[in-house]
């Protein structure tokens, strides 16, 4: 018996030792000189201070803000509670906060009662933390936010052109704009218009 046990410790000792230390020893040096901005979270810093990550989704509220698409972590954008609401299409608490969602899109922006509108602006990611928008949900906001800095709406929608990121390798996922940045570059513009 203990012919087998000794080899049976030494191998939970070794890949231990090889799959707990070794290799992510290795892998984090790799990641921090090939890709650091990623490696360490892709943070977008603001005259030196932290406003977050280009890949956690952040809530913001207020008629002069892009809006992002509603979250279900947690009391909505904690990452400490992330994930979907795992209700069914078919789930009739699905179906009514989808419409009380559409309804409250609808009126903030605007729009007649029975306008179509981008699916990701009533419904939540799987995450709950999706930083990124369509530019459909985006160009939509945009006149209230327009509307609500006192900014030409061609202004607005050119930014949105220009915060808008193609599918990944030209054909992984959607065409999406980050919430973020977005409002970033939009703080950015509106304090260069009082200058």
């Amino acid at each position: 018996m203990l012919k087998q046990l000794r080899p049976a410790i030494l191998m939970v000792v070794v890949m231990t030792v090889l799959t707990g230390f070794i290799y992510p020893f290795v892998i984090t040096g790799i990641a921090q000189a090939l890709f650091p901005k990623q490696a360490n979270g892709s943070l977008i810093r603001r005259h030196g201070r932290l406003v977050g990550s280009r890949l956690i989704g952040q809530n913001f509220t207020g008629p002069e803000w892009f809006h992002p698409r509603p979250s279900a972590a947690g009391s909505g954008y904690d990452a400490t509670q992330s994930g979907g609401s795992n209700l069914g299409p078919t789930n009739r608490l699905l179906i009514g906060r989808v419409r009380q969602l559409a309804q409250q899109y609808r009126k903030e922006n605007g729009l007649p009662p029975n306008a179509p509108i981008p699916s990701d602006a009533v419904t939540e990611s799987a995450s709950g933390l999706d930083p990124d928008i369509s530019p459909a949900n985006a160009r939509i906001q945009a006149a209230r936010v327009a509307r609500a800095r006192g900014l030409p709406i061609g202004t607005v929608k050119g930014l949105i052109a220009r915060c808008t990121r193609d599918r990944t390798l030209g054909l992984l996922g959607e065409p999406r704009v980050n919430v973020l940045e977005l409002n970033l570059a939009l703080a950015r513009l509106s304090r260069n218009q009082r200058k």
